[in-house]
């Protein structure tokens, strides 16, 4: 007898969505409502926000606004219409992809509608059956993604840890030799949950004994990492040694959008055989104009980039000389470890919106062990060192409950499932 598809549907809804009755609508699927930026509106109160990518405050930047503006009265939003390879294809889409390879110092680059499934397809486009596969076991959901279309063989290594990495080449290098394939190498410039920076320079220096090629998903280091911006490579002194770089429109470029830098040879390879991008319409003139006066600023504002990081500084010293657990995060990315169950988190989270006007992520259980909460927080150029010093004190008192049982008294009489 064939069951109904949808029978598992019905009766799992999954790690996250058994949770959607008490969930949906405050913990997640969350309505921020107001101009982009630290304060903005949420059910009706007004809320500190901890939550937005926007790095360099770029999303309400005079300047990114009048040219958002000016691009759609020129253009409206369906020009260019068509994929590339056909008709959508213009000479600010090329004057964006020469100026991007020369911010991160490659020789060519190409653009992508969206980070997630540009990443997807640049691993299916990359490796054959024959290659293999090694990455990280706390890479991005895009990587991995893209490593389940592989149809050979891939191996994960601990999260930045060297002797894994070089195992696991090991092992790939004498799997490789047999196929007769090569090995494709996936990194982090920066982990987005714990705001590590991947290990970029170990893992070139590994170049020298191991023949592999180098893919960097950079989402969360362009713009914010190293001397001009160019990220986590330009950071580590190793921009060089990357064979593939990718980054994010979504982050510091507060935009929609995505683009690869390689060799020329690579980009015009993966120009004719990205199938993301060839069976997609072009990344509209909006978005491409816009991204230009974006990375404008990212190259002659220093000092928004100076001011994040100011900002960044100002946060995370606050908390550890408060004792929190912000891990070993070197990055803009501040996430703080408490010990707690998932119904300890809610509740603790929504005092935190209700009566201290805080709004920040959360993240729990399946993305991190059971009995973890991560509070997770983006500092902003936009935001101030009053923002900062008001969050250090809201945190210093949600501690308390938390440890002297309160949240979980609140917790057991509600509906809350206290053996998540």
């Amino acid at each position: 007898m064939v069951k109904d598809l949808f029978e598992r549907i019905q009766s799992n809804k999954g790690p996250l969505g058994k949770w959607a009755s008490q969930a949906e609508g405050y913990f997640v699927f969350p309505k921020l409502e107001g101009e982009l930026g630290p304060r903005m509106q949420f059910q009706g109160k007004n809320i500190l926000n901890w939550s937005l990518n926007d790095y360099l405050g770029l999303a309400n930047h005079p300047e990114v606004r009048k040219a958002d503006t000016e691009a759609a009265i020129a253009y409206g939003a369906a020009y260019p219409m068509g994929a590339r390879m056909m008709s959508g294809h213009t000479k600010y889409h090329e004057q964006l992809e020469e100026e991007l390879a020369a911010f991160v110092m490659k020789e060519s680059a190409y653009l992508l509608n969206f980070g997630y499934q540009g990443m997807v397809s640049i691993i299916d486009a990359l490796v054959t059956k024959n290659d293999v596969i090694v990455y990280d076991v706390d890479a991005h959901a895009c990587i991995i993604d893209g490593v389940r279309l592989h149809m050979g063989k891939r191996f994960t290594y601990r999260h930045n840890d060297i002797a894994s990495m070089e195992k696991n080449l090991e092992r790939a290098s004498k799997l490789a030799e047999t196929t007769g394939g090569g090995i494709l190498f996936i990194t982090e410039g920066v982990f987005g949950m714990r705001g590590q920076q991947g290990k970029l320079k170990e893992i070139v220096e590994m170049k020298k004994k191991y023949n592999f090629r180098l893919l960097v998903d950079d989402a969360h280091g362009f713009g914010t990492l190293g001397k001009t911006g160019a990220g986590a490579g330009e950071e580590q002194g190793c921009q060089d040694g990357i064979d593939v770089y990718f980054s994010t429109f979504a982050k510091s470029m507060a935009n929609i959008g995505a683009f690869v830098a390689a060799d020329k040879d690579v980009i015009d390879y993966l120009k004719y055989n990205l199938r993301s991008q060839m069976f997609a319409k072009a990344l509209p003139m909006i978005q491409t104009v816009g991204s230009l006066k974006r990375l404008e600023l990212l190259r002659e504002s220093s000092e928004i980039k100076d001011k994040l990081w100011v900002n960044v500084n100002a946060l995370q010293n606050g908390l550890k000389e408060r004792g929190f657990n912000i891990g070993d995060t070197n990055t803009c990315i501040t996430p703080v470890y408490l010990e707690g169950s998932i119904p300890e988190a809610m509740i603790m989270v929504n005092d935190l919106r209700e009566n201290y006007g805080i709004f920040l992520s959360i993240v729990v259980y399946p993305v991190i062990p059971k009995g973890i909460i991560l509070l997770r927080m983006i500092p902003t150029a936009s935001h101030t060192l009053e923002d900062i010093d008001e969050t250090l004190a809201a945190f210093e008192a949600i501690r308390e409950k938390l440890t002297n049982g309160t949240y979980k008294e609140i917790a057991s009489k509600t509906t809350v499932d206290l053996d998540a």
